[in-house]
């Protein structure tokens, strides 16, 4: 059987992933990326992913596996992957890119442009820790969907959950982490962000799949009203509870809506900050304790998304440590809580999975 893959270092991946911007696709003889060149001779291209063997096509798929919106278009201009940019200039190229976010040029270099190339070096590292394209073993295995790890911290053990696979599917885990808005407003049901499949899964429907109560966006509605913030937003870090709707069949009891998104005016983009997710979860285990000690039977669960890195355009990275800033904060204190986490893809579960195998040889030397 093959070994298992190398992984790159990500600082070296984002530094030839800066030189193609740079240089264009165009350009790509001319410049020297070693990584790039040796992850894109491994790299199987997936099912409707851009054929891999090239470092173009590693770029293509690793734009691609970004799922659409500003940030892949804003990517595909930055590295003259969009049709008829791949003899555009660099400044040509930025530019274009800018205007997909409505913000100047020099706010583009200084901000957004960092994080675009940022979250392309993600995706190449996350496509290189896929099996190299001549791996044939015996026995193939499926990844885990659930991954338990026990981590020695503070002194004691800790049991963490690690799940791969759309929010909706979690069972038995009493409360779960929603990212929203400041205004608390709720994206249409049938959109894709943790929010939405959450706002779906918690209706009830009729037999034909019509919506008979739209349980979470009803009660979210209602606290806006109570507390008189209707059009006014909410401080980032705000959270607010609701019942689960029908995902309480599945047992799950309580969403907490943790406000960390900043709508942009005139824009449909938002700014995530990490430290309003920090603060946000610290309040999300306020609420938590303060609602187990009335709760029957107590509640002892907690499930979080990697909140700000959908459509608020943080690297998974940067969220990770922004929620795990809080976290271990809870568990130094002591507390007993039973920590999940829920993840998409394969490839994010193993960057949480390696960051908390880290933390814990830091912590235990």
């Amino acid at each position: 059987m093959s070994a298992p893959p190398c992984l790159p270092d990500y600082g070296s991946v984002l530094e030839e992933v800066r030189k193609v911007r740079r240089a264009g696709v165009v350009r790509l003889r001319e410049i020297d990326t070693p990584e790039l060149s040796r992850i894109a001779r491994d790299h199987p291209a997936g099912e409707g992913e851009p054929s891999g063997g090239t470092v173009e096509g590693l770029l293509r798929a690793a734009v691609f596996g970004i799922g659409g919106g500003s940030l892949q278009t804003a990517a595909e201009y930055s590295l003259g992957l969009a049709q008829g940019t791949r003899d555009w200039p660099p400044a040509d190229r930025r530019r274009r890119a800018a205007q997909v976010y409505g913000v100047s040029v020099e706010r583009f270099r200084k901000h957004h442009e960092l994080m675009v190339l940022g979250q392309i070096a993600e995706q190449v590292v996350g496509l290189a820790a896929r099996p190299p394209a001549d791996a044939f073993p015996d026995t193939v295995r499926l990844p885990a969907a659930h991954r338990d790890l026990r981590l020695a911290l503070h002194g004691r053990t800790v049991a963490v959950t690690v799940h791969v696979h759309s929010v909706d599917l979690l069972r038995d885990v009493d409360v779960v982490v929603s990212p929203t808005n400041t205004y608390f407003a709720l994206p249409a049901a049938y959109k894709s962000s943790v929010s939405a499949t959450l706002r779906r899964a918690g209706a009830r429907k009729d037999p034909a799949g019509g919506l008979v109560e739209d349980h979470v966006h009803d009660e979210l509605r209602g606290w806006v009203a109570r507390h008189g913030t209707p059009g006014r937003a909410a401080l980032p870090g705000t959270v607010v509870a609701t019942s689960a709707g029908a995902l309480a069949d599945q047992g799950v009891r309580r969403i907490y809506h943790v406000a960390v998104a900043v709508p942009r005016p005139e824009t449909n983009d938002y700014d995530v900050q990490s430290a309003d997710i920090t603060r946000g979860v610290a309040r999300v285990f306020a609420l938590l304790a303060e609602e187990s000690r009335t709760a029957d039977p107590p509640l002892t669960s907690l499930c979080l998304p990697l909140l700000g890195a959908g459509r608020g355009g943080l690297p998974p990275l940067e969220s990770f440590g922004a929620l795990w800033a809080a976290v271990e904060a809870e568990l130094a204190r002591g507390a007993d809580w039973d920590i999940h986490f829920v993840v998409r893809r394969h490839a994010r579960a193993d960057l949480i999975e390696r960051l908390l195998a880290g933390l814990a040889e830091r912590g235990n030397p």
